[in-house]
């Protein structure tokens, strides 16, 4: 153990005096994610709050064929020009990109409408075109509810009522919290978080190992009389301190940079507060003796510093994965779930996220299957390094 500390000390007093690694490592990675992620969420609500006030601007052609139909929409927000008639004119002012959407009311509107037939109209429109999708979407909206209004108008004139048209009424009824629909907002900070640990102990695993191949000392540090297992651990040590810091550090400037998110536009609450931020420390704590360990498996294994960036930019991959199969599968903490290392971490997290309780026993079982495999990964570093290929 005292072997252990002298190398890990080592190497941590040598990071600390990179200061171009430093930077990278504790302030550009862990800070940039947070920044990046809190303004991406932020043009989001901007957009999504700006859409809803805009109103819909549309051009309409046959105005004259549909006056009550026209003010209708003008009076629920709705700015209409003049458009053209012809279908093919129509689809030809969207393509150019000179109008949204385009409203076609056929001259024979007027007299279906009268004779209580369906009275048709054309909504011209290019569905790939996100704008163009919500403009459409909200003139759907409207056009279904001047229907829905004409036709209760109609059966009240026969002396029908409108209730009967209506065999089912639902309720909708909707539980989730303001926290809970956050997460479709702030989910995948997760994956922010722990990219942010893994990039702490990058440069430091991967200079520890071919970088002591490419200067030259490792053949006189194996030479020294100490355990390699004591050396190796000392290294993985420090690159899962350096982990550790730079995931206080990015959930510091999370916890931060969402005081100035204004979720609460779209009736949603974040869930980040010191408190929060220290759940998810000890959450993802285990994770830098794996990340550490496993850098440090696959740096040994290059014969300079740039081989060995090249190896662990794959590495980097590792966090996303399950957490992309999380999100394409809808997954939930289950407690076989938590046997899977950045898996765990990233649905424990999002159930602090969503102001759900933690259960012990799926928190225990988390961290016990990752350091599980962190001292494996640790077992077969030291397996490495005492082969003579480490001087090759």
């Amino acid at each position: 153990m005292r072997a252990l500390l002298t190398v890990f000390g080592k190497e941590f007093r040598e990071n600390l005096r990179d200061r171009r690694t430093l930077w990278s490592a504790l302030l550009f990675g862990p800070l940039f994610g947070p920044l990046l992620f809190s303004l991406m969420v932020s043009k989001i609500l901007d957009q999504n709050v700006a859409q809803a006030d805009k109103p819909v601007k549309v051009a309409i052609g046959g105005e004259d064929h549909a006056p009550n139909l026209v003010e209708f929409l003008k009076a629920h927000g709705v700015e209409a020009r003049p458009g053209p008639v012809a279908e093919a004119d129509a689809a030809a002012l969207v393509r150019a990109g000179k109008a949204q959407a385009v409203l076609v009311i056929p001259a024979q509107f007027g007299a279906r409408f009268a004779a209580g037939e369906p009275a048709p109209v054309q909504l011209v429109a290019d569905s790939t075109d996100a704008e163009s999708r919500k403009t459409t979407e909200r003139l759907r909206a409207l056009l279904s509810g001047y229907g829905a209004g004409i036709v209760q108008a109609r059966l009240q004139v026969r002396g029908v009522d409108p209730r009967l048209a209506m065999a089912v009424a639902v309720d909708d009824v909707d539980v989730a919290t303001p926290a809970g629909r956050a997460v479709l907002v702030i989910g995948m900070m997760t994956y922010f978080v722990l990219f942010a640990m893994l990039m702490g102990g990058l440069y430091l695993a991967i200079d520890t190992t071919a970088g002591e191949r490419e200067r030259g000392s490792l053949e006189a540090l194996l030479a020294l009389p100490v355990p390699r297992a004591a050396l190796v651990g000392g290294k993985i040590f420090a690159t899962a301190a350096y982990m550790s810091l730079s995931l206080a550090i990015s959930l510091a400037g999370f916890v931060t940079a969402f005081r100035f998110v204004h979720l609460d536009r779209l009736g949603m609450t974040a869930n980040l507060s010191p408190f929060t931020a220290l759940e998810f420390f000890a959450i993802c704590l285990p994770f830098a003796p794996l990340g550490a360990a496993l850098m440090a498996l696959v740096a040994s294994f290059a014969k300079s510093y740039r081989e060995g960036q090249t190896y662990l930019s794959g590495v980097l991959l590792v966090p996303t994965l399950p957490i992309a199969f999380a999100s394409i599968y809808a997954l939930k903490a289950h407690r076989p779930l938590m046997l899977i290392p950045s898996l765990s971490q990233h649905l424990l997290m999002t159930r602090v996220l969503r102001g759900e309780p933690l259960e012990a026993l799926d928190v225990l079982v988390s961290a016990a299957s990752t350091l599980a495999l962190a001292a494996l990964l640790v077992g077969l570093t030291v397996r490495a390094w005492r082969r003579e290929r480490m001087l090759g």
